[in-house]
């Protein structure tokens, strides 16, 4: 009983000394990695790659986690992820999230379709998780302004459970009921943010 008991007051111990803080500019070093794919600044140009910019830290780190472990697969992230350690996990998502986000590509050039948009996110409950401004928050995905192409994509993933990882039973739950229509018409809405 007493080996238990500093057993217990020893993890506490070491559970209590402090955790060493993200290295933004190491994070921007490592982050070398991913500009051929996610662009400079973590802003995308390529179709159905997501914008990494202004993703919360959480996020960021949990699906290179997931990615990492297998549970999120992509063959071009495979190699990638399999470079990082920890330190780099949390250098990354320091500094992606400390990015500015990415702005909307161009004007609304179908504003009907973005009200269709808006209503769906409302009726679906969208901001419940990525916030009322859609810019997501700790382990939830920052959407507004993402690449729309990469939201339809990401949306029909969920709906076919073909995308597994963290909010994979939230996602898969909402994306599931959305006709294709509501997946075009959200994605342009979030796009357009």
């Amino acid at each position: 009983m007493r080996n238990a008991l500093v057993g217990i007051v020893l993890a506490a111990v070491a559970c209590g000394s402090p955790a060493r803080a993200a290295d933004i500019a190491a994070g921007k070093e490592k982050a070398e990695l991913c500009v051929g794919c996610h662009g400079e600044g973590g802003i995308s140009q390529m179709e159905n790659i997501p914008s990494l910019a202004a993703q919360p830290d959480l996020f960021t780190q949990w699906q290179l986690v997931f990615f990492r472990a297998g549970t999120r697969k992509n063959e071009q992230m495979q190699p990638v992820v399999e470079q990082l350690n920890n330190e780099d996990i949390r250098n990354l998502g320091a500094y992606y999230a400390s990015l500015p986000p990415p702005k909307a590509p161009k004007p609304d050039d179908n504003p009907d379709l973005s009200s269709k948009g808006a209503q769906a996110a409302v009726g679906r409950r969208c901001a419940a998780c990525h916030m009322d401004t859609y810019a997501g928050t700790k382990g939830v995905a920052r959407v507004a302004g993402q690449r729309e192409e990469y939201l339809v994509k990401a949306l029909r993933d969920y709906k076919s459970g073909e995308r597994a990882g963290g909010a994979m039973a939230a996602m898969a739950d909402v994306a599931f009921a959305l006709s294709e229509e509501e997946i075009e018409a959200l994605a342009h809405y979030l796009a357009h943010l």
